[in-house]
C-alpha cells in the first residue's frame, strides 16, 4: 500500500509539473512504482550470472528472434569478464566519471536535467577492438529525433582514461561480438554516450524527451551505470508501428538492453526523486553501432 501511495504521488507530481506528459505511448508513458522492481522477462535471460557460451547464445538468439533483449546486471557483468577477469578493474573510476559531465545545452524542450559526453570510434569486420576516431559532432536527422535532431551537436569528449579503460573496452568487445554475429563482415561506425538525467521535486528528468523513437543506427546497447534516489525510468520496447512489445526497468549496475534499431523502437519513462530532499539521477552508457 505504501508503494502504491508513493507511485500515485510520483505520477501526480509529474503530471502536475508537466501536463503535456500523458498516458500516451507515443510520448512518455508513466508506469507505477512497482515497475522499478526486476523486470518480468524470461528467466533464462537474467536468472543467474552464467557467462557460458550457451548463455551468450541465448542472449544472441533472443535478440535475433525478438529484436531486443534484456540482460541482467549479474549476467552482463559475467559476460564482460568472460575473457578477462580484470576486465572491470577500473569500474569505480568508470562509474565516478559520470560525476563531472557538462550540461547538455541542446535541449529544445528547455530542460536543464541532462548531462552528457560523447565519443566516436570504428571497427573493421570481425574485430573486437574499437579504434577512437577524431572528436566529431553527434548528428541525428529530424526523422529520428524531432525534438533535438537536424543540427550537429557538439559535446565534450569522454576522457581518455575512460574511453581507453578496461571497462569501456570490454563493453566495446561484447558489442562487437554480439552484434557482429548478427551482421557478419561489417565495418562499424560506433558512437558512445555518457548520460546523466537529474530529477528534482519540480522537474522530472526525461531520459528520452523525444519520446518513443529509433536512433537511426543498426544496433543499440543501453547499460545502467548507477541509479540514485529515482523512481520509474522504465524502458519500453515497441515495434515499428509503435505497438508495445515489452517493458522493463534497468535498476542495477550492468543491467542492459540490447536493441536492433532497424526492427524496434524504444523509450524511457520520466524519472522523479523518491525523496525530494536528496539528489536524484540516472546514469547510463549508450553505445550505438551503424554499418559503414
Amino acid at each position: 500500500m505504501l508503494v502504491d501511495n508513493v507511485a500515485e504521488k510520483t505520477k501526480a507530481a509529474i503530471l502536475t509539473t508537466f501536463p503535456e506528459v500523458r498516458m500516451d505511448m507515443d510520448k512518455a508513458t508513466i508506469f507505477p512504482m512497482n515497475d522499478i522492481l526486476p523486470p518480468q522477462v524470461s528467466p533464462s535471460l537474467h536468472a543467474d550470472a552464467d557467462a557460458s557460451p550457451q548463455a551468450s547464445r541465448r542472449v544472441l538468439d533472443h535478440l535475433d528472434e525478438a529484436g531486443f533483449c534484456f540482460v541482467s546486471g549479474k549476467r552482463m557483468e559475467s559476460l564482460l569478464m568472460a575473457g578477462d577477469e580484470s576486465a572491470l578493474s577500473d569500474w569505480q573510476c568508470f562509474q565516478e566519471s559520470w560525476n563531472c559531465m557538462p550540461r547538455d545545452n541542446y535541449m529544445a524542450d528547455g530542460g536543464s536535467y541532462r548531462y552528457r559526453r560523447h565519443a566516436t570510434l570504428s571497427a573493421g569486420p570481425g574485430e573486437t577492438t574499437a579504434r577512437l576516431e577524431r572528436h566529431q559532432p553527434h548528428y541525428q536527422g529530424l526523422d529520428y529525433n524531432a525534438l533535438n535532431g537536424g543540427i550537429a551537436r557538439h559535446y565534450d569528449p569522454i576522457s581518455a582514461e575512460i574511453i581507453g579503460g578496461k571497462t569501456m573496452s570490454s563493453v566495446f568487445a561484447l558489442c562487437l561480438q554480439v552484434f557482429g554475429r548478427l551482421s557478419a563482415d561489417t565495418a562499424w561506425h560506433i558512437e558512445v554516450h555518457q548520460f546523466r538525467i537529474e530529477a528534482t521535486a519540480g522537474q522530472a528528468g526525461m531520459p528520452t524527451p523525444e519520446g518513443v523513437h529509433r536512433d537511426g543506427v543498426n544496433f543499440v546497447l543501453v547499460m545502467m551505470v548507477k541509479r540514485s534516489n529515482i523512481a520509474s525510468g522504465t524502458t519500453t520496447i515497441h515495434d515499428l508501428d509503435r505497438n508495445r512489445l515489452d517493458k522493463f526497468t534497468l535498476t542495477e549496475p550492468f543491467d542492459a538492453a540490447l536493441v536492433n534499431d532497424e526492427r524496434c523502437m524504444h523509450g524511457v519513462t520520466p524519472v522523479m526523486p523518491l525523496d525530494p530532499g536528496y539528489p536524484a539521477h540516472r546514469d547510463v552508457l549508450v553505445v550505438t553501432l551503424r554499418r559503414k
